[in-house]
């Protein structure tokens, strides 16, 4: 089973985390089971960008994204070349390291 590496986030986890995930799980899935409150404000249904990842190791081994996930992606905050969302990212034989950004654009989330 692949090894996901979350580097730490300050809230969700702030010590950072390994966890191991099924070959073809959905990363925000996988990440919700085990316990880490990522958000997925569309319920992911790829609507929304609340799911952004940063995949800092392992990021070729993804399937292409489609160009849906690439318009969205315009509007995250933090953009990187290796972001994803993470609702749209099946996991593959590859361990991957994966950085949580600091922010969303979920007003809700934010307090504002």
């Amino acid at each position: 089973m692949p090894k996901i590496t979350l580097l730490p986030h300050h809230e969700i986890c702030p010590e950072g985390a390994e966890v191991e995930l099924q070959s073809g799980q959905n990363l925000c899935k996988g990440l919700l089971e085990k316990g880490f409150k990522i958000e997925h404000a569309c319920e992911m249904s790829k609507a929304c960008t609340t799911c952004h990842v940063i995949v800092r190791k392992g990021f070729n081994s993804l399937d292409e994204m489609d160009d849906i996930e690439a318009d969205l992606l315009d509007r995250a905050w933090g953009l990187e070349p290796d972001s994803r969302l993470s609702c749209q990212v099946q996991i593959e034989d590859t361990d991957l390291v994966v950085e949580i950004p600091k922010y969303t654009i979920n007003h809700a989330s934010e307090n504002h």
